[in-house]
Formats: C-alpha cells, structure tokens, sequence
C-alpha cells in the first residue's frame, strides 16, 4: 500500500487496522511527515515535494490511498492538463500509474464534485486517457454512518482495473428503525470520550524534540501528553458557563447579550455553532484545525449541568479528545507543535471511515490475486 500526501497517516491506520502494509508514503509538511514517521516507519516514509519524487523509488502495489488537496472549485469546466490547479493532480496520476494498484482511493472534501480537480480525474479515466481501464465509483459519505462518533461528509473516489467497486454500504444510521433495523445507531460522542480525564495535564507540550529527515522536529508525544488545555479569560468562561449542550452563541445573546462580542450581536442569523457545546449522546460535528477555539465552531466540551459549575466541564475539547472523535487509538504518536498537530487530526481522514473502506475493498484485490 502506498499513501501519497498521507498526512499524519489517518487513511494509512485504517488500513493497517483492516490488514494492509504500508511500504511507502509521500508527505511534504515536516511535522505530519514525522508523525506519519514515529507510527509507520521512517524507511518508506518519503518527506518532500511529490513532483521531486523518482518515479525509481516508487514500488508496485494493491493499492493506493489519499490523494491531493482540493485547491478550490471552479463553474467554469476548464479541462487544460496544463492549469496550474492540475499540477499536484498530474503527479497523482503520474504515480499512480507506475505504482500500477489495482485499486486506488482518494479521500476529498465534500464539493470536490463539483471541482475542475473532478472533471480532471473523471477525464483521465475515460478511455485514452492516462487512467484508462480503471472504473470509478464515488461518493458522499458520512463517517457517522461507518461508526465514527463525527458527522464528516467527505467524497470518496474508488478506482479499480480488476473490475468496478462501488462505495461500502452504511453500517450505522442516525435513526436505524428507518431501515427496518438492519443498522446500528450512531456512535455517540461518550463511547469516544467519555472515560477521558476532564482535567487536563498542562497548556503547553513536554519540552523534548528529535531529529527526523535531519530536522528538529518537536515530540513523539503520547496521547495523554497531547491532553492540553488553555488559559481563557474570564469573560470567555463567562460565555461558556451559559451554552449548554446543543446550544451556542444564540444562548449567550438571550440571557447575558453584554457578553457577546459585537461581530455576533450585528449577525442574528447563521454562524450557529460558534461557541457551541457539543452533546453526549450525539455524534461530534466535524472536527477542524482549530477545534481548540470555541469561537471557531460547537467544540466546548459535553460536559454540562445547569447552575452546578462544578458538574460543568467549561473548556474546548483537547487535542486528545479530537483525536479520539477521529478515532486515532490511544497507542497513535504525535510530532510537532501544538498549532501542527491540531492541523494533522483536523485534516486526518477519520481512521473509522478509512477502516470501514478498506475492509470493502480488501476482498475484492485478495480474490484478484487468486
């Protein structure tokens, strides 16, 4: 298996956990190549530009997962291989087709669609194209529906040349007595993280670093190490003493509007999740690079008894904690700074939803290779 802009390796542990190898990998950012490092494997783990990687030191395999960032959508249909929004996509196909998978998957954002990136890979895979004989199958998925506690619609893209594999089947449903039963209800947020200490260690990370790729890179850390807290104002807690579970800013502005800031007292509508506390028994909104501001989105802590502060848990979820709502395991190293590894669980496939497509596919390349 290879992983090309693999991340902090988010699909990569889904599929280890479904039983695939890893023998290669391809990451430009430092700090989630050296955690995708201190988890796989320095030896296989390429740290730089895809386009500067020798074609020579790609290795044929089954399978090849990730893929590029979307770097935005466009009406205009524009089909150019040359458009400069193409390049990275170039070097994925160009990779791809030396790595020769039998199947490939690529996880993107949930417009990716209606991107020109789409058009441009849906093109490739027509015949004469630099795809051709790989079918696609793709999709919106929900990671909720696959028994991650997270509500994160991503499109998924399957391609194979060892014939057409559609998307997995849902395994959970938010309300299964719609489908006669045959699902499992959601995973709420406690089964994640409720058993997870509510004090938090320490605002700041253990003070070590290690040299990977010959650079100084901050860490491995533990989960527990990751357990990081703020330093709020007192005006920021008074906020957040008021939102209960399912609420948000709209609460503050009902009973204590002296507290809201003025760019949310001139809006009255939209932005709802700003400052919003998240629910026990409910799946996670979708996890972010800046979980760990509440004024970002609904990502204060479950925990939360009216007029009873000491029964209130008036803090963001940590690092720890989005972590675990992307269903790293506890055993899973982190490197870099604070700000860095926030990006690399925000940005992380959900390693539930990258298992569940793994296991779809691993019967149908086990029985071409019969």
């Amino acid at each position: 298996m290879i992983d090309l802009f693999a991340g902090c390796g988010g699909m990569t542990q889904g599929f280890v956990e479904a039983g695939f190898t890893p023998v290669f990998a391809v990451e430009l950012n430092l700090h989630a190549a050296a955690t995708y490092a201190a988890n796989f494997g320095a030896d296989h783990t390429f740290y730089g530009d895809i386009a500067a990687l020798n074609e020579e030191e790609v290795p044929e395999v089954d399978v090849v997962i990730g893929g590029p960032p979307c770097q935005g959508f466009s009406n205009l249909g524009s089909k150019d291989i040359n458009d400069p929004r193409n390049q990275l996509w170039r070097e994925y196909v160009r990779i791809v087709r030396k790595a020769n998978p039998k199947v490939f998957v690529i996880e993107n954002v949930d417009r990716f669609m209606k991107s020109q990136e789409f058009d441009f890979l849906v093109d490739e895979a027509r015949d004469g194209g630099l795809l051709q004989g790989y079918e696609l199958s793709y999709g919106r998925l929900n990671a909720a529906d696959y028994g991650v506690a997270q509500r994160r619609i991503r499109t998924i893209v399957i391609g194979s040349r060892i014939g057409k594999i559609e998307l997995p089947e849902p395994t959970h449903a938010q309300d299964p007595s719609t489908v006669n039963g045959a699902l499992k209800p959601w995973v709420p947020l406690r089964d994640r993280i409720g058993d997870v200490p509510v004090q938090t260690i320490s605002t700041d990370l253990p003070g070590r670093s290690e040299t990977v790729f010959g650079e100084s890179v901050p860490g491995p850390f533990t989960v527990e190490e990751i357990h990081l807290g703020r330093k709020p104002k007192e005006k920021s807690l008074a906020r957040y003493r008021i939102v209960p579970p399912g609420g948000g800013r709209f609460d503050i502005a009902a009973q204590a509007p002296e507290l809201l800031p003025r760019c949310w007292a001139e809006k009255p509508t939209g932005t709802t999740d700003v400052i919003g506390r998240l629910e026990w028994d409910k799946p996670s909104v979708t996890i972010r690079t800046e979980f760990f501001k509440p004024e970002k989105g609904r990502y204060l802590h479950p925990q939360w008894v009216e007029g009873n502060e000491s029964l209130q848990v008036n803090r963001p979820i940590t690092h720890r904690e989005a972590a675990l709502i992307q269903d790293f395991p506890d055993t899973f190293k982190w490197c870099g700074t604070k700000i860095e590894i926030a990006r690399q669980i925000g940005n992380a496939v959900p390693v539930g939803l990258a298992r569940a497509i793994a296991m779809h596919i691993r019967p149908y390349i086990e029985s071409a290779c019969e």
